[in-house]
């Protein structure tokens, strides 16, 4: 289900406001070349993709110029074939060719990451696994790229350091053991947040369980180590594995029957997606 709740308006426009400042400065030199004529443009896309980041197309386009309109032909979370039509601009020359690569910018971006996620989604299919999401994401576009992941059938993790608990490594050597840092924690934290700890090996897995742990991050467990480490969690604790995840090897992963699967490429390792503006007249 799409994360719509990722959806903040005023976010939406600051993150286009700055987008749109960074290209266009003190004024678009080469838009003034042309005459100012009513066009209208079809948006193409080149590959197989899923689409994601309509929002942000609006409001390039809206922000600029109010009188430009924007006709989808496809809905967010939608698979896209090579040569689809995405949607028809109406309005302005000028106005349509200075929004032109920035909405471009936005709508490649987060549609390689809906697509990647759709991937992974597909690979677990029918497992009972769920496909997460990290905080490994472009600096300004955390919740963007967040709400990608949820338009490819993805998951968020906690959304950033503030909604929910993850005590890594650092954390267990700062606190002194597993069980200290996780005394720590239910103390300080909310009742309902979640609280979950990573782990390195099956020694620490057992001290996670027997002290209280409803969530666990098996971090670069072996394959041959995991299966072991999800039948002691199994019925007491929650697991969720990352690192060196692949679609060569995630089914297998889940087919172990660990609840969740993370992956920091989602969101930092995008291959943009290939989209063409072409105006018709």
């Amino acid at each position: 289900m799409i994360n719509t709740d990722l959806l903040k308006t005023d976010e939406i426009i600051a993150t286009v406001r700055v987008a749109l400042d960074e290209d266009i400065g003190s004024g678009d030199l080469t838009a003034g070349l042309v005459s100012d004529q009513q066009v209208t443009a079809k948006l193409i896309c080149r590959e197989d993709a899923v689409l994601s980041g309509r929002p942000w197309v609006d409001y390039c386009f809206s922000l600029l110029d109010g009188s430009v309109s924007i006709d989808w032909r496809l809905n967010e979370g939608a698979k896209a074939h090579s040569g689809d039509l995405i949607c028809l601009i109406g309005g302005p020359a000028r106005s349509i060719l200075t929004a032109e690569r920035t909405a471009l910018n936005f709508l490649q971006t987060l549609s390689g990451v809906a697509t990647m996620t759709r991937q992974y989604v597909d690979a677990v299919a029918g497992t009972g696994c769920k496909i997460l999401d990290t905080r490994k994401t472009l600096p300004g576009l955390r919740k963007a790229e967040k709400y990608a992941v949820s338009c490819g059938g993805g998951h968020n993790h906690r959304i950033g350091l503030y909604d929910a608990v993850l005590i890594k490594e650092n954390h267990i050597h700062a606190a002194g053991s597993v069980c200290r840092a996780l005394e720590l924690a239910k103390n300080d934290i909310d009742v309902g947040v979640l609280i979950e700890i990573e782990v390195e090996d099956l020694a620490q897995l057992a001290d996670a369980i027997q002290c209280g742990a409803k969530r666990v991050l098996l971090d670069n467990f072996s394959l041959t180590t995991l299966p072991e480490a999800v039948k002691l969690a199994a019925g007491k604790v929650e697991t969720e594995v990352s690192g060196n995840i692949t679609l060569d090897n995630v089914r297998d992963i889940a087919n172990y029957g660990v609840n969740y699967v993370s992956i920091g490429a989602l969101t930092k390792n995008i291959r943009a997606i290939d989209f063409s503006l072409l105006f018709t007249y």
